[in-house]
């Protein structure tokens, strides 16, 4: 028997941290598969966490797990796979070092994701997006906050991980061309410019945010670096306060990434180019950003416009014959189409 808890202690702390140096975000997501892992095998098997063997981890269990999580716990099929993803992550270090379970970690590796729908983009009009960046009162140190985040997660189109990362020394808001630097994904940088409504926002927040160690731009109320649910939160706020203004937003699920989608398509409308769309989100293959062609209807009356008609041949109407309407018709109702009617 193998113990589990030294391969995966190892898996997070050496494999992923020091080897791949994979970003913090993916160690927090993958800790959150193993955890709930653990816990379900624990459960199911009557021992301790730390007590469970790698041989307790088989393909038939690794599928019950999955199945349970989106049958009790609400998971989503993409959250599914994003779980499968960590596990098949670990067999492959597995691989490596417990040969002996070789055949065990290919059987689990070749469990297959669970196909997903894909449906069209969630995002805000200008009248909605409008509404919601109004939602704060300028008049409050959290209201000036508010507004300097959501503005930068609009115009910048900004994931929530970016906003509540960006520091003090990524705003550059000197000179003729205010920016900042957005650390993304896979340890890729881009430095966007801002507009002049978002750069006013940011520079009212900085003149009251006041010189706390922190290096984060955006604070608590207790002076710590606001996390991912606390943005979360504010957007829904912002939200429920803008509701009476703009009632379309209440039939809207408005989450940051959804602000990230409504930059994403003002850019669209405005460039026409794909490609500036993709550079300005920071994707690394146009294949991410596709989801917003599909949203845009302008494209598809674009291509309507263009294409030539059809030419339709003329002809005349013909008669069809009456016995072969007689023999394509309802034989059993006994009509004869020959017969002269009597009156």
């Amino acid at each position: 028997m193998t113990p589990l808890a030294p391969l995966v202690t190892a898996f997070f702390r050496r494999n992923l941290a020091a080897e791949k140096g994979v970003s913090k975000n993916t160690i927090a997501s993958y800790s959150y598969t193993f955890k709930f892992l653990c816990r379900y095998v624990s459960g199911r098997l009557g021992k301790a966490p730390s007590a469970l063997n790698l041989e307790d981890l088989d393909a038939r269990v690794i599928r019950d797990f999955l199945e349970y999580r989106e049958r009790e716990c609400g998971n989503t099929p993409r959250t599914r796979n994003l779980r499968l993803t960590a596990i098949r992550s670990f067999m492959k270090y597995v691989e490596y070092e417990a040969p002996s379970a070789l055949d065990q970690a290919r059987r689990i590796r070749a469990l297959s994701n669970k196909r997903i729908q894909e449906r069209l983009i969630n995002h805000l009009t200008r009248e909605e997006m409008k509404a919601v960046l109004d939602a704060p009162d300028p008049g409050t140190r959290n209201g000036v906050r508010d507004q300097a985040m959501l503005y930068l997660g609009f115009a910048a189109g900004l994931r929530a991980s970016e906003l509540v990362g960006l520091r003090l020394d990524d705003v550059e808001l000197d000179g003729p061309y205010p920016s900042i630097l957005v650390r993304g994904k896979a340890r890729r940088q881009r430095r966007l410019p801002l507009w002049n409504e978002a750069t006013r926002a940011v520079r009212a927040w900085l003149a009251v945010r006041g010189s706390v160690p922190t290096p984060e731009v955006f604070l608590s109320a207790r002076g710590e670096a606001l996390t991912t649910s606390g943005f979360s939160y504010i957007v829904k706020s912002c939200v429920r306060s803008a509701i009476p203004q703009c009632t379309s937003l209440s039939k809207k699920r408005v989450s940051p990434h959804v602000l990230r989608h409504t930059c994403a398509m003002t850019t669209l409308q405005a460039t026409r180019d794909i490609r500036k769309v993709a550079l300005w989100l920071g994707h690394s293959s146009l294949k991410s950003t596709e989801i917003y062609l599909r949203a845009d209807p302008t494209e598809k009356l674009e291509a309507i416009e263009k294409a030539l008609p059809p030419q339709l041949r003329r002809g005349v109407f013909q008669v069809e014959d009456k016995l072969i309407a007689w023999l394509s018709g309802p034989k059993l109702s006994g009509v004869n189409p020959w017969e002269v009617p009597t009156n």
